[in-house]
């Protein structure tokens, strides 16, 4: 449904997008994680043909998204990071008011739209004023409109930024019934726990794809051995640990640190090390890494690579 080959996007000096290919398939939630200025947003907004590349070639749902821009966005669903409704509407005028936009007809409205209000839960609430809505509902609303013309591919860019920990799970629950319907989604977050509720994840990294696939399959890449530590005095427990050889990074997660390693470690000789230097109340265990770490990770393996040469 997604295709991008080559994709690059030039601003002035800076390369926000370098050479970018992607493939994602029917049906699936493809995420695309990174931190603020990966080059996420210019992605999605040359998938939605808001911006044209600089160089390479982008389809969606079969069309070429530079020469058939107008078939292109009449199957798509795109959604910006900032709420961009109008405020002074109700839910239900807002949601009228893309309908008209979009063409859809009387009939298939009133069809669609209990629906939509069904699925977000917002049904209670389609008299309010937009602008009288809290942040998780906003973007429901905006995902409504969205959805409005039935798209077959939907575009989030950060949907879930700012908003809540229970309107998070809300909105995520809405988007794995969009795909059992068939619909094929690719969004955009810096959160990377919800890189953890992708099918494929896609890490970005200084406007570069630096891997590509499932969640569990990018932790058995990292090639490292992971392991949790807590102690009376993270910050003096990170020195330490970063001092021992066979530990390629430390760093801080939460409350704990996590460090990797090049192989396995004995849990309990890094007790004692810790011990040593006055450190107590100290637990090391063996975890799965997150896609926190494992992005950690794999920059840090590009960065080592580059300076090799």
């Amino acid at each position: 449904m997604i295709s991008a080959v080559n994709l690059t996007r030039v601003f002035g000096t800076v390369k926000a997008v370098c050479g970018l290919d992607l493939e994602i398939r029917k049906g699936e939630i493809f995420g695309l994680i990174g931190p603020d200025g990966a080059g996420k947003t210019t992605t999605l907004r040359m998938l939605a043909g808001l911006i044209a590349p600089s160089s390479g070639e982008v389809r969606v749902a079969g069309f070429d998204v530079t020469r058939e821009t107008d078939q292109v966005k009449d199957r798509i669903g795109y959604m910006a990071q900032k709420f961009g409704l109008y405020i002074g509407l109700t839910v239900q005028e807002n949601m009228d008011f893309y309908a008209d936009l979009f063409g859809v007809d009387r009939k298939e409205r009133e069809a669609l739209m209990p629906s939509l209000l069904q699925m977000t839960r917002m049904e209670p609430f389609r008299d309010r004023l937009a602008g009288n809505l809290s942040g998780g509902m906003k973007q429901k609303l905006a995902l409504m409109c969205t959805l409005i013309h039935h798209p077959q591919v939907l575009l989030l860019d950060e949907p879930t930024n700012g908003v809540d920990p229970v309107s998070r799970r809300d909105f995520w629950a809405i988007l794995y019934q969009l795909i059992r319907d068939g619909m094929t989604v690719l969004t955009t977050t810096a959160y990377l726990d919800e890189a953890e509720r992708c099918n494929r994840v896609g890490l970005m990294h200084n406007g570069r794809l630096i891997s590509c696939d499932t969640p569990e399959a990018l932790k058995k890449q990292v090639g490292q051995v992971c392991y949790e530590v807590r102690t009376s005095d993270n910050r003096r427990a990170r020195s330490v640990l970063s001092s021992i050889d066979e530990i390629s990074s430390v760093e801080p997660a939460g409350d704990a640190l996590h460090l990797f390693a090049s192989h396995e470690l004995a849990a309990e000789a890094m007790r004692e090390r810790l011990a040593d230097e006055g450190l107590d109340e100290v637990e090391v265990e063996k975890i799965v890494p997150s896609m926190e770490d494992v992005f950690i990770a794999t920059v840090r393996r590009g960065v080592a690579d580059a300076a090799r040469g």
